[in-house]
């Protein structure tokens, strides 16, 4: 199948809206050889949903960059703490840090941490009043997540703002530059907060952590990397996530009254607002280790294979008239936190505070609309994830 001349995930309409490319190239076959960036490389893209499923759970797949990278010139310069994180590692050595991950987020400890998202939800909104205009983004879905996953880890407060920004510059799709140099400030950052706290005896989060990570016989560098992903992939996600809900309801003024007039519905409202716009466009790397066949289509070893959970999610043969927002839909079947091994541990987190970001805001501030129109909406240009930069609203 003749692959398209140019990378569709890299063109400004994409970033835009990604829907109509995912449709198109799911019409013409749900798995898709395509070209990206330049120098003639090219990857297969994953845009159906039963295929996707697939893909995310064959051991054929792997995670391993540093194998993939091995015998490839490259002039990049990743923090190792970034680049051989929990997401970029195959079993035994993704199984060790994710046991440690799991544990962190489990529905008991999630819950117990609610009253304290919620205190931190209530000091962000506390000067907000109705008939003034704040940009969500930047006033609570960055704030919220940021907050939370840096208690966690004991990063103080006057360095959470700039870490969160360094956090920001690593999905920057157009400066490869700057998306290294913060991987050393994080990674830099990460490794003289442990230092420190291996040297302090103290009973907080992230002495926790530390104990769980000697448990179960992590090194340094996977602990580290272990710190790293949770404060990257504990907020970013977590603040599209928001961020998209919030516009999709008030896109739909039916479902956004809905939920104002029964806020209890909100939990089980989650799954079809991750699903009708997913914060995560696009999966992080794997490759093929051998020759395999999935959706019909043959894919040689040792090529990159983008699974896209944003397709995947308006596939119509997974979910009937993909493009509406329908609350009374099933959407548990979603692939926005992945699938299988390395499904995000922290997906119960992101529920707990997306929920009560939602709830605040609907029960507050009933007539909320949009300060300015869709169309002038900008967002975030990277293809992995999807999120706006700003979300202005009228209370």
């Amino acid at each position: 199948m003749t692959a398209p001349r140019q990378d569709p995930l890299r063109d400004p309409r994409f970033f835009a809206d990604p829907y109509p490319t995912y449709d198109r190239l799911r019409e013409v076959c749900p798995v898709r050889r395509i070209p990206t960036g330049s120098g003639g490389h090219h990857a297969y893209l994953i845009t159906g949903h039963p295929e996707a499923r697939e893909a995310f759970t064959d051991p054929r797949l792997s995670k391993d960059t540093a194998r993939f990278f091995a015998d490839r010139p490259s002039n990049r310069d990743l923090h190792p703490a970034i680049s051989r994180n929990m997401l970029a590692s195959d079993p035994p050595e993704h199984t060790r840090q994710r046991r440690v991950a799991t544990r962190l987020f489990t529905t008991g400890r999630v819950r117990k941490l609610r009253p304290f998202i919620t205190r931190i939800v209530d000091d962000l909104t506390t000067t907000w009043r109705p008939g003034t205009d704040i940009d969500l983004v930047a006033d609570l879905a960055v704030p919220l997540p940021v907050t939370v996953v840096c208690e966690l880890l004991g990063v103080p407060e006057p360095d959470r703002t700039t870490l969160a920004a360094r956090s920001h510059d690593l999905f920057d799709a157009t400066d490869t530059a700057r998306i290294d140099a913060a991987s050393h400030h994080i990674g830099d950052y990460l490794t003289h907060l442990i230092d420190a706290a291996r040297t302090t005896p103290g009973d907080g989060p992230l002495h926790a952590l530390l104990h769980d990570c000697d448990e179960d016989g992590l090194t340094l560098d996977e602990t580290i990397s272990l710190a790293a992903l949770l404060l990257v992939a504990g907020h970013e996600t977590t603040t599209h996530f928001i961020g998209n809900a919030v516009l999709a309801l008030l896109r739909h003024p039916e479902a956004f009254d809905r939920l104002r007039r029964d806020p209890d519905l909100i939990p089980g409202a989650l799954d079809e607002l991750l699903r009708f716009d997913s914060p995560v466009s696009v999966a992080t790397f794997r490759y093929s280790t051998q020759d395999l066949r999935v959706g019909g289509i043959d894919i040689p070893a040792g090529f990159p294979v983008l699974i896209a959970p944003g397709a995947a999610n308006r596939d119509p043969a997974a979910f009937p008239d993909p493009n509406h927002l329908d609350l009374d839909r099933d959407a548990g079947a979603h692939l926005s936190f992945g699938h299988g091994i390395h499904r995000c541990p922290g997906a119960p987190l992101a529920r707990a505070e997306a929920e009560i970001a939602l709830r605040t805001l609907l029960t507050r501030f009933p007539n909320t609309r949009l300060a300015i129109p869709a169309e002038s909406l900008t967002w975030r240009q990277t293809r992995l994830t999807r999120g706006l930069t700003t979300l202005p609203l009228t209370l």
